[in-house]
């Protein structure tokens, strides 16, 4: 059997484009956010700007069962968020552990800022910092090695993060993984949400003041939208554990 490696992010951490580095690799048989199926589709959750693609399983048994399949023929890695699947995994011993765990966090004032741009109406929930503590502790527990990236890190040195990232899941270094082509196909039904990943030949550096005009920006939002403050104050301790276990350079 070969891998199947997950990056387990939370909305509008940059996931989009660390999975777009991981699909211009090449040796990879890259899924985008599978287990969103069962969360909104199979459980009657709405989520504006979803298109569903026909015959796509829509339980989360039937999603594990076509991971494992896929992984049968070469290595497989997908991206999806961690509250999709907990608590469900937390208690498949077997598929936790079948799984190769990498974790990408960003600050939460500037994914919370972001997500209310495309969504306003997202839940606590689904802000998705605290179930991806609760999974990194129960693949911790399984004994296995789960990974912290963080997405400013891989902003910043990008090529530098993700060779310490590979090295560490048994990956080979693939330089052209950072020249991105077109974009996939498969990204078509959720495009309102990835358009600065689709139309991008590479990751986008920051500039110096991004982080101190995102705090600025959210402290007036909050003002329009106090329970904002709440989901922060709530997921901010998670985010802090997570970001002290990310990878250094």
């Amino acid at each position: 059997m070969h891998k199947i490696i997950a990056l387990w992010a939370h909305p509008r951490s940059m996931s989009t484009a660390t999975e777009r580095i991981m699909r211009e690799r090449g040796d990879l048989d890259v899924l985008h956010e599978p287990f969103m199926y069962d969360y909104y589709v199979g459980q009657g959750r709405d989520f504006p700007g979803f298109e569903p693609v026909p015959g796509h399983p829509t339980t989360y048994e039937g999603i594990c069962d076509m991971l494992q399949e896929r992984a049968e023929a070469g290595p497989v890695f997908f991206k999806d968020m961690a509250f999709y699947v907990v608590p469900r995994m937390l208690g498949d011993r077997e598929m936790l552990r079948r799984i190769t765990h990498v974790f990408l966090v960003r600050p939460p004032v500037a994914s919370l800022l972001s997500y209310h741009k495309l969504d306003p109406d997202f839940t606590r929930e689904e802000v998705g910092i605290e179930a991806q503590w609760q999974l990194y502790q129960a693949a911790e527990a399984e004994g296995l090695s789960p990974v912290v990236i963080e997405a400013e890190a891989v902003r910043a040195d990008p090529k530098g993060i993700m060779r310490a990232l590979w090295a560490r899941i048994g990956l080979d270094y693939t330089d052209t993984a950072f020249d991105w082509q077109a974009p996939p196909e498969d990204w078509e039904h959720v495009s309102a949400w990835h358009e600065e990943a689709s139309t991008s030949s590479g990751i986008r550096t920051a500039d110096p003041e991004e982080m101190l005009r995102k705090e600025m920006e959210f402290e007036a939002l909050v003002e329009r939208v106090p329970h904002l403050q709440d989901y922060l104050h709530h997921h901010a301790p998670y985010f802090r554990k997570l970001s002290e276990r990310a990878l250094r350079v």
